[in-house]
Order: C-alpha cells, then structure tokens, then sequence
C-alpha cells in the first residue's frame, strides 16, 4: 500500500485543476483555475504531479456510476425491492428498458463522466505547458499519453452507453463537437494506437513511479475494446494477441482471491483503480462507496461491520446459466446467496436439488440473511470483513475496482478469432481454456463463437456492463428479453439527459438530428 498512499499525497504536492462549474453545459465557456498557486513548468515533480491529478479525476467515480451503467444486462437486475415494490422505480424501470431522460441518476452518469473526461483534458493541456517549459519531452509525451487512455476508456463507456457523444480534445469550447458512435470508436482507436507507442513497455504492477499505472498494454486494451464495437474482428484479434504475445499477463492463480486484497494489482489486472485505507484504521481514506452493492441485513464475521443498500442483485437467469454448467469457482464468487434466494431458485423444479457447497455463508464466514430487497447480492462488490483494516467498518472499504482483465483480453481474442481474425496468438480453444482451466471446467476443442460469448457471459458477469454491451453488438435481443423484458434495439442506448438538452445547444441539435436517441 506503500506505492498507492506515495500516489494520492502526490496530488498535495503541486497542482490540481479543477472546472469551475460542474453543472454546466459542455459547450459553454470554462475557467480554469489553480488550487496552489504558480506552478514551476520547469520542475518534472511538477509535470507529475499534473499527471496524478488525471488519475484522482479518473477514480473519482460517484456512487451512481458503476450501477447506472451495469444494470441493463441479463446478468444483473436492479435489486431495491421485492413483490413489485421498488425503492428507486426510475432505477428499476431502467433495469426494465423503460428510460426516463429526466432521471437523476442517467444525468450524473453523463454530467460526472464527462466532468472527469474534461478535467483529465485540463492536465493534458497542463502537461504541454511543462513541455513548453523545456521538461524532458519524451517524459511528457509518456504522462500525455497516459491522460489520453483514461480520458479514451471513459469516452469508450460513455459511447456504449448513450451512442454519439462529445469528442473533447481540448478545453477550448469552440472546437467541441458531437460525434456518432462508429466515429467516437474510429478515434479512440487512432489515439490509443499512438498513445500505445510512448508508454512504458511493461505490466502496470512493474512501474515504480506510479505502480498499478497506465503502460503500454492498457492502451492497446482500449483500443482493442473500441475496434470490437466497430466490429473489425481482424484488428481485435491483432490487439489483443499482441498483449497475449507481450507474456507479460497471466490470470491470477485463484479466481475468487482476484476480487479481494490479494488480488489488487495482480498479474491480471490491466486497468484498475486503486482505492486505499492506507493501512490504517481511522484518518484519510479513498474509497468507492460500495454501499449500494451491500446487504441490508447480515451477520459478519467481524462484529461492528457496514452493510449497504442491497440495489444490486445477480439475476435468477445467471445463476441458473452458471447451475447448469456445473459452475462452482465463478458462480461462488460472483454471487452471494440469501435464504430466501436458495429457496427461490430451489423453487424452479429443475433446481430443487443445489449442490452442498450453496450457502448464505461465504467461504470467509460473513452470513448474508433475508432482505426485503434482493434475494442475491454480488460477490465481485464484496470484501470479506476479516479482510477489513481494523477500525474500519465501511462496506467493501479497501478494496480495489478492477476495470480490464487479461481473462476479457483472452476471450475477445478467442471471440475475434472464431469470427474471421488472425489467429496471431494461438488458437481459439487456447485462449478460452486457459479462463475455464481456473474456473475448474474441463476444455473445449473446436471452440464456436456462441461458447466464446457464453464463456464471456460466465466469467465477466457484474462487470460494468460488458454482458449488455456484447448482446447489444450482436443484436441479441432474445437474451435481454427475459423474466418479464421485452427489449429492442431502439433501446440499446440510454436518453440523452433532459437537464443537458436543456444546457447544450450542441446536444440538441444533434439528438433531434439523430432519431435513434
């Protein structure tokens, strides 16, 4: 943890900078202002001290983000009630594919990412000024570069998610634009092929400047996500096989300990963020508020500690996936069951008999009891209590987020491969039993892309949408129309936030452009 609390009192030193009005429109004018005064351009502790600003903006996602974007897939349903009785309905009706443009937490999704979008473009814009100051140019080519992948896989997410978006390369207003998605994706694939070449040739958790940081292969993983949505299976396969080529990733041994402490800043981790208590029981902390992911009702193992909120639930459809393929390893870790969630599944006659190892008891003794909101709750949000630092009682606190796993690189490898790309790195069967050899399934000879694609949806369940988004680019209406949804296409992105119509001319004028929004 020594490396992580060295990152976050790195932003004390020099400079972060800030937007001076959050709430308004992208395509208004904006200051920009310094919290500490002059800065020496001339000073590289400086230059990197901008940098670690980019990466505070980036890992300050709001409580709201991660569930807002994660709740349309068949993998997860919005949990907050029971019986028909919601806590959150917009919440719940988004779930259902039912959009209000005037929900609050839609709004925050765009306003918030994109908040950290433009201030990540403010360090960009920062960093020149040190180049222009005479720091060593390569240095600050690297930290650019390093900028522009975080600012490249929110504008990746926020692309996925609402469809065309603003393009910000700049925080001069007169030159933002709205692009549609094909473009959007066209671009980051472009500045991350070129961000690729200035970054550190390494794993993220070698760096010893700023360990778990951006390096060469987080950019490639980007740009490898963005040419799958555009479809280009030959360029993904290529990607993606250079990271496999690279021999620098390797799953985590114990596929449960991934979501853990033990598995922060592991050899499988590409892109994470990383939270901290700095071992310490009480003072400064930097953590997601996990809450919303917790339940309402439990025992833990270690007296004394928070649950949550319980509006996040694995859903009945996955489980029963899992169930059927003989799961144990993932379907354990991805979920945790109540009682009342054994006996609803035992309910189903081709259910009724679970294997032993079913339990509201986690294999870390935290008992998970009876919530008059969700019957599931998911494993990848939790953190065992006996894994809190003593002192600390918040749900989940300490623990990391991991965002790209070398386990999704190897299976959009194989996917890319079984649909047409060069094989550069192994074969299909290769790259998919490698993920199911840890989960303890036996391998597949002759792998289809419908076992890639199921093999996604077992191992990267929980995890910001990626199930939704796969089914979306495969037009896979039937797997979302489920338990009582009806989905189609037209439904594939989320409304453009009424607030923000209401600010941005820009945005306006392109959704009335653009029926499909």
């Amino acid at each position: 943890m020594k490396s992580k609390k060295y990152l976050w009192a790195s932003l004390l030193i020099v400079t972060t900078f800030l937007l001076t009005d959050c709430n308004k429109q992208l395509d208004e004018p904006r200051e920009l202002e310094t919290q500490a005064g002059s800065v020496d351009y001339t000073n590289a502790s400086a230059a990197k001290a901008a940098l670690v600003g980019a990466y505070q903006s980036f890992y300050d996602f709001w409580w709201e983000h991660v569930p807002c974007l994660s709740v349309r897939g068949d993998d997860v349903n919005s949990g907050g009630g029971r019986n028909g009785v919601f806590d959150q309905p917009p919440f719940h009706d988004e779930d259902m594919f039912v959009y209000d443009a005037n929900f609050w937490m839609i709004n925050n999704a765009w306003d918030g990412l994109f908040q950290h979008v433009l201030q990540i473009t403010a360090q960009i814009e920062q960093l020149e000024k040190f180049r222009k100051a005479g720091v060593n140019a390569a240095l600050i080519d690297q930290y650019i570069a390093e900028c522009q992948v975080l600012r490249g896989w929110l504008t990746l997410t926020l692309s996925r998610t609402f469809g065309g978006v603003f393009k910000v390369t700049t925080t001069d207003p007169t030159v933002l634009s709205m692009q549609t998605k094909d473009e959007i994706m066209s671009w980051i694939k472009e500045e991350m092929q070129d961000a690729s070449t200035k970054l550190l040739d390494m794993h993220p958790n070698q760096r010893t400047d700023l360990r778990g940081g951006v390096t060469k292969y987080t950019a490639l993983a980007v740009k490898a996500m963005a040419e799958q949505e555009l479809k280009d299976y030959n360029a993904v396969a290529t990607t993606t096989g250079e990271i496999i080529s690279s021999g620098k990733f390797s799953l985590y041994g114990d596929f449960n300990k991934e979501f853990k402490t033990a598995g922060k800043l592991s050899s499988e981790n590409i892109l994470e963020v990383q939270y901290s208590d700095f071992n310490s029981g009480s003072g400064d902390s930097r953590n997601y508020l996990n809450d919303f992911f917790g339940p309402t009702n439990w025992t833990p193992a270690v007296s004394g500690a928070g649950g949550g909120w319980g509006f996040f639930e694995p859903s009945e459809k996955y489980i029963k996936f899992m169930l059927n393929r003989g799961e144990k390893t993932r379907l354990q870790t991805s979920v945790i069951f109540t009682p009342d969630g054994i006996d609803k599944i035992k309910s189903d006659p081709a259910f009724s008999t679970l294997p032993a190892w079913v339990s509201n008891t986690t294999p870390e003794g935290d008992v998970f009891l009876n919530s008059p909101r969700v019957y599931f709750y998911s494993g990848k949000h939790y953190l065992p209590t006996t894994e809190l630092i003593p002192g600390r009682t918040g749900y989940a606190s300490n623990k990391n987020m991991n965002i790209i796993r070398y386990a999704e690189i190897l299976l959009m490898y194989a996917e890319a491969v079984t649909r047409g790309g060069n094989a550069s790195a192994g074969s299909a069967d290769a790259a998919v039993n490698l993920v199911r050899a840890r989960a303890g399934l036996a391998p597949l000879s002759g792998v289809t892309s419908q076992q890639v694609i199921d093999e996604k949806y077992a191992e990267l369940a929980m995890e910001w949408g990626n199930r939704f988004y796969d089914m979306i680019r495969l037009e896979n209406t039937a797997e979302l129309s489920y338990d009582g949804r009806t989905f189609t296409m037209d439904k594939k992105y989320l409304p453009y936030p009424l607030p923000q119509l209401d600010k941005s001319a820009i945005l306006k004028e392109y959704a009335d452009t653009h029926p499909d929004h």
